[in-house]
Formats: structure tokens, C-alpha cells, sequence
């Protein structure tokens, strides 16, 4: 019986998620692929040796999530703790498989909305209970080419379209292939197919989808312009099968760039969005953001303008893969985006109270489109080390509604313990 294909690979573990069997069956498979697909045959020693060499890596973190939202009588208040475990072997002629399983388990009572739970009553805090395959792929490493299948880690500059959620306790993956090449110090190139997005809703579906099945495409290409000046351009062309009623298929092409001048930071982005592959709508809008920084020691000041453009409240600029608790506040109010658009002004100060680091940013949300004001937002993140591989962080957020949604307050708390 021949060995499954890297697409077959991803497929596969997009069907069958959540089983037992799913871990044995996703080594097998990945060693038998590298077997057949190695430049040279190795005999079971050298397989012993790649093993050997492998790196295996536990992780913890304990969160507790505390949601108050007008509108929701009940207050919620998640009690989670996230443990994964990673392996990835030694390399064989450049080969090498990865394997990474995460288990998100519930800490006392169930006083949230986990969008699987059934608890509708209290606010929605997105961490699902249960086991998660997070990857199982092999890769090929050489001198300027990487190649990898499987299930992945897919992560494209700042996330702010293509990311992992890792903020959420079950992270996003991607099922897929993934071509790296770097043929010099100024220039890189990346490209991926993708078949399955691994949500962070998941391990089993709920209000929301765990999976979308997907026929996407994602480009990045990354120049240095000189030290400390970079320019890249991107695409993504998204097709969803089952994105939940919401028509995420859309065409993507943009252009960044970043720039350091001494103390001065800044980066600029623009990328022009429409309808694509299977999508119902007929439209067309633009994103654009700058953002300045500047170090003045003890403190670093921030300034920024992103814009998320509407094509007459048809349709509005779109990014359902990114990072989106990055973005537009910590109390995530605009994960989907308005009908009329979004305009976010934003400031911030950052600095250090002993060992701990503190960020705290305002928001202003205003609508592209019309003269609503949406709200404006508060978001303080502290982020204490207390040793090596232990850190322990604090954040908030408070969102106080004028035209859009409700005024919400969030508490996080957490420990984060890597070994």
C-alpha cells in the first residue's frame, strides 16, 4: 500500500479529529512518508539515532477569565489549564516529523459559555474542553528551501492576517503544504495550500464550526530594503466550504512596510479585499493602518490609525484567520467587522515596574462609513517573570459602548510554565 501524501496527510487529520486512534495512526503514517520520501535509505539505527536526537518540550497554562457584559445577567468566570506536549525528532538527510497535543481541561465550575458547552446563560469565553492533534507534520529543511506537510503552524507577521490565536487556550492550525524559500540575506518567499483550518472552537463542533474546510491560498514574499527597513507584500485567497453562515471567502493582496530611525519605529500597510471562490457578495474594500513608536526611556510611546473600509454597508474588509485579540481591543468586540467599517485610533505606553513589563492602550472605534461612534476601550496587560520558564500575567480591558455592541469588562489572569 503506498504512503499517504502530505495533502492526504492534512485531509485526514482534518476528518478525524479527537480519537485515540488518531495519534497512533498520525506517527505511523508521518514515518512511513519519511521512509519513502528520504534522499537515501536509512536502516532502523538511523532511525533510532533521529529519535534520540528528537527535542521534546511540556507546557502549561492556568487561566482564569472573568467576563462582565450589559446585556447577560450572569458573569462568567473560567477556570482552564492548557497542557501540550511536543516532539519533534533529529534530522535524517534534512528530514525531519513533528508531532504536538494539547489537552484543555476545566478547573472547577462551568460558569462560562464555551460556544460547545450549552451554557448560554453566562458571557462567551472560547476555550472548549477536550483533546486537540494541534500538529503532526513531516518537513524538509535544506540550504534555502523548506518544505512542510501536515498538520502546521501557519504565522505571518504580526498575525494581523494570517495567525495561530495562540491566546485562546486551543490554537489555530492549518492543514496543508508549505513552501519556505530563501535564496539570499535580502529576499524570502513563502507560500501555502491550504485544505482544513483547525479552529479554535474546536476539538468537536458547537455554535461554532471546529473545522472550515478550505481551498486557500497563502503568498508572502519579505525584502530587506536595508538594516532596519523591510517591505513585504502579501495574498491570501480564502474559499470556505463551512464558514458558519459568514462569507469569509475573500481575495487578499496587500503591501507593508517597516522602518527604524533611532529611537522612532513605524510601519505602514494597505491591502485592497473583494468577494472570492464561493462567496455570495459583490464587493470591494480596503484596510489600511500606520503606527509609530518611539522609545524615550523609562517608556516607550505608541500611536496608531487602522482602518477596515466597507463597500457601502454591502460588505466590510475582513481577516478571519488573524490574530484578532491583537487587534481593536482586548475585550474582542470587533471580531467580525461592522457592516460600515471601523476606524480604530489608538495610544499607548509601555514600560517596566520592577521585573514586571506593563502596556496600557486606548481605543477610539468610530464606523468608515456614516457618523456612528462605536465605543472606546481601555487595555492594561502586565507581564511578571518570576524564573526561568515561568511567568505569570495580568490583563484587562474595559469597553465602554456608545453605538455598537455593549459596555463589557474583562479580568484575565495567568501562569505560564514551560519545561
Amino acid at each position: 500500500m503506498p504512503s499517504p501524501t502530505p495533502v492526504e496527510l492534512g485531509i485526514f487529520f482534518g476528518e478525524n479529529r479527537m480519537t485515540t486512534r488518531l495519534i497512533s495512526s498520525a506517527l505511523l503514517t508521518v514515518c512511513t512518508t519519511l521512509a519513502a520520501t528520504a534522499s537515501q535509505a536509512a536502516d532502523f539505527d538511523t532511525f533510532k539515532k533521529a529519535a534520540a536526537a528528537g527535542e521534546t518540550k511540556l507546557n502549561f497554562r492556568y487561566r482564569y477569565e472573568y467576563v462582565d457584559q450589559d446585556g447577560i445577567d450572569k458573569d462568567a468566570g473560567a477556570s482552564t489549564l492548557l497542557a501540550r506536549l511536543t516532539w519533534n525528532s533529529g534530522a535524517i538527510s534534512g528530514w525531519k516529523v513533528g508531532v504536538e497535543a494539547d489537552y484543555i481541561a476545566l478547573i472547577g465550575s462551568e460558569n462560562y459559555n464555551s460556544t460547545a458547552n450549552g451554557e448560554t446563560d453566562y458571557p462567551v469565553v472560547a476555550d472548549p474542553e477536550g483533546f486537540d492533534l494541534n500538529q503532526a507534520f513531516i518537513r524538509y529543511s535544506g540550504d534555502k528551501f523548506t518544505a512542510t506537510g501536515g498538520r502546521q503552524r501557519i504565522v505571518h507577521l504580526d498575525q494581523r492576517f494570517l495567525g495561530g490565536v495562540a491566546w485562546r487556550q486551543n490554537e489555530q492550525t492549518y492543514d496543508g503544504v508549505r513552501a519556505e524559500y530563501k535564496p539570499n540575506d535580502k529576499l524570502s518567499l513563502d507560500y501555502s495550500y491550504v485544505m482544513n483550518v483547525n479552529r479554535i472552537f474546536g476539538p468537536q463542533d458547537g455554535a461554532q464550526p471546529s473545522d472550515w474546510r478550505s481551498n486557500s491560498h497563502f503568498g508572502l514574499a519579505k525584502y530587506a530594503l536595508a538594516k532596519g527597513h523591510s517591505i513585504e507584500g502579501f495574498a491570501y485567497l480564502l474559499d470556505f466550504d463551512n464558514d458558519n453562515g459568514v462569507p469569509n471567502s475573500t481575495s487578499t493582496y496587500g503591501v507593508s512596510y517597516h522602518g527604524a530611525f533611532g529611537p522612532l519605529k513605524v510601519e505602514g500597510t494597505y491591502a485592497t479585499q473583494s468577494d472570492y471562490g464561493d462567496s455570495p457578495l459583490d464587493y470591494d474594500a480596503d484596510f489600511y493602518r500606520f503606527a509609530v513608536s518611539a522609545k524615550l526611556n523609562p517608556v516607550t510611546l505608541t500611536a496608531g490609525y487602522e482602518v477596515l473600509g466597507s463597500d457601502d454597508g454591502v460588505a466590510a474588509f475582513r481577516t478571519p484567520l488573524a490574530t484578532l485579540h491583537k487587534f481593536q481591543g482586548f475585550a474582542d468586540k470587533f471580531l467580525g467587522t461592522p457592516a460600515n467599517g471601523i476606524e480604530d485610533l489608538y495610544l499607548g505606553v509601555a514600560g517596566t515596574i520592577g521585573k514586571a513589563k506593563v502596556v496600557l492602550t486606548y481605543h477610539d472605534f468610530k464606523a468608515n462609513e456614516g457618523s456612528s461612534n462605536y465605543g472606546d476601550e481601555i487595555n492594561l496587560v502586565a507581564t511578571y517573570p518570576v524564573t526561568k520558564g515561568f511567568t505569570l500575567q495580568l490583563k484587562a480591558a474595559d469597553y465602554s459602548a456608545d453605538e455598537f455592541a455593549t459596555d463589557t469588562t474583562k479580568v484575565w489572569f495567568s501562569m505560564i510554565m514551560a519545561f
